[in-house]
């Protein structure tokens, strides 16, 4: 029973599912438009930037 609270406890959902899609190279089959691919890039980079500025905060504190 302990094994199947771990892997509810570890499961990505909808948020996580974006995160890994975000960061993958598009379909090509899948019809894209300019807005579509600058939005994800701008998202991109806020994911980055947020993940940079946890870890700074995370050194700064424990330091």
């Amino acid at each position: 029973m302990s094994n199947s609270r771990l892997k509810e406890f570890f499961k990505l959902g909808e948020v996580g599912h974006y995160f890994v899609r975000v960061f993958q190279k598009p379909d090509p089959n899948k019809p894209s438009n300019f807005n579509l691919r600058m939005m994800h890039g701008i998202n991109k980079i806020s994911i980055l930037m947020f993940l940079a500025a946890i870890i700074i905060y995370t050194v700064k504190r424990c330091s």
